[in-house]
């Protein structure tokens, strides 16, 4: 899933006391009476999740820092579960203070934001030298290869894609998150055709009211001018991203591109909006209004946010709590024949054997220091072992069935009550140096599916 496989960060890694849920079972005896127990956070300690727990089955994604591959679980809670699991090498993120900060805040947001069309976080866990991150496989791939196939969306198609997009954004915004990755490749679809943001790597926590941000990140053609010159940035880059999507989805191509990032940044800092005669009234000035260059001027920049977007004439159908319990109909549902159906992801990636590369490195304290308490089981991961297992309270150590005892693990390191926080949470972001890098080397955008940058000219149904 590129979004949640257009790898931001990746890392590698065997910290063995880090790592969390597999299987639960207590060892029982006739004579012993049977006791029903609540499962608790102490219990819950003794399990543990690493790479053994999954089988690899694909591979769905491929980038400069990891790999992200379609698994099945093959021990303890949710057997036979297929997840994507996002594989991060340690020794590539600590290089870098700032992708090290971006890890650790990809990791804290996917376990606190929980929303219909955010992808859900269900395990975290680490070994020596890589981070592991386990996802709901969205097995309806990237909307950007939905968008390749068709060429553009027709209007009611890119309505309810967006509205969606919306509600999404508008969450995270609620909670002081954003996003600054706002692409087709980072939004994907579940089985049933309902949109999920994926990638969470460059966001930005803390931002709320009049608080702004420095950092030089996200992906060229879909970058607010704020962004490009430094001059201090808040949730209003989200909408721009989103009118540029928006264009995108309904032309067939981003609204500022050249041939190389130079010109495409000066097009977006210059140039001014050329809108195509086919669009309707209300599209082109949805687009007009999330496009403007001064972040004052955009619609979705006041206080209200996302509820002054989702005012505007071009959403005039939707039914905004409809459209939020998925009780609106996809204008599109992937085919597939089964949960382990990768047709929807490029076969660049998919191809590939699934393998995943060996855990030899080996880091400083200090580096290994920075991951600490990365480890992290969802919820409802809980709620379903609550229901489907019941304790005996012994009298001695407690050993498991026809198996050998293990180590618990340390409450120290697997908190569900102390979640992994930032090094710099409570901080406030500094500027960054007013020069920007050279052109040439503004690399902080992720690393995307290949032949994106150089996007490929889709058909424009005769336009």
């Amino acid at each position: 899933m590129a979004g949640v496989f257009d790898i931001d960060l990746e890392s590698e890694d065997s910290s063995d006391a880090e790592d969390e849920l597999c299987d639960f079972a207590v060892a029982e005896t006739e004579t012993e009476p049977r006791e029903e127990v609540e499962l608790t956070a102490a219990s819950v300690n003794s399990e543990r999740v690493g790479p053994e727990c999954f089988e690899l089955l694909t591979v769905l994604g491929k980038g400069a820092y990891g790999k992200v591959f379609q698994v099945r679980k093959v021990q303890g809670a949710q057997t036979g579960k297929i997840f994507a699991m996002k594989v991060l090498k340690k020794a590539k993120i600590v290089c870098n203070a700032k992708d090290t900060a971006h890890t650790k805040a990809e990791r804290q947001i996917l376990e606190t934001v929980r929303h219909p069309f955010i992808v859900d976080l269900l395990y975290a866990f680490q070994t020596g030298g890589k981070l592991y991150l386990i996802l709901e496989c969205l097995s309806g791939g990237e909307l950007f290869m939905q968008l390749e196939k068709e060429g553009i969306f027709m209007e009611d198609a890119a309505c309810f894609y967006l509205g969606e997009i919306i509600l999404a954004l508008g969450h995270l915004h609620s909670k002081g998150i954003i996003y600054r990755d706002l692409k087709p490749e980072n939004i994907m679809l579940n089985s049933h055709g309902h949109i999920k943001l994926t990638d969470f790597g460059l966001c930005k926590e803390s931002i709320h009211d009049e608080a702004v941000t420095h950092t030089f990140c996200g992906t060229i053609e879909y970058m607010a001018p704020e962004i490009l010159t430094r001059s201090g940035h808040n949730k209003a880059v989200d909408w721009w991203s989103l009118g540029a999507v928006m264009f995108d989805m309904m032309t067939g191509s981003p609204p500022f591109t050249a041939e190389n990032r130079k010109k495409t940044i000066d097009k977006i800092l210059k140039c001014k909006l050329v809108l195509p005669p086919y669009l309707t009234a209300d599209a082109k000035d949805l687009i007009k209004k999330l496009l403007k260059k001064n972040p004052a001027q955009r619609l979705g920049s006041s206080k209200v946010d996302s509820a002054d977007i989702q005012k505007h004439p071009f959403f005039r159908h939707i039914n905004w709590d409809e459209l939020l319990n998925k009780r609106v109909e996809p204008p599109y549902k992937p085919s597939l024949q089964s949960d382990e159906d990768v047709s929807q992801f490029d076969t660049r990636f998919t191809r590939q054997p699934p393998v995943d590369s060996p855990d030899d490195t080996s880091l400083s304290q200090s580096a290994e220091h920075a991951f600490a308490g990365f480890t992290y089981v969802a919820p409802s991961v809980l709620e379903s072992l609550k229901e489907g297992f019941s304790f005996i309270p012994r009298a001695r150590h407690i050993r498991r069935v026809n198996s050998s005892p293990r180590t618990p693990v340390s409450p120290l390191k697997f908190s569900l009550t102390e979640p992994f926080k930032s090094s710099t949470d409570g901080e406030a972001e500094q500027p960054e140096q007013a020069t920007p890098p050279p052109l040439d080397k503004c690399t902080t955008q992720p690393i995307r599916t290949p032949g994106r940058t150089k996007k490929k000219k889709r058909p424009r149904n005769g336009r």
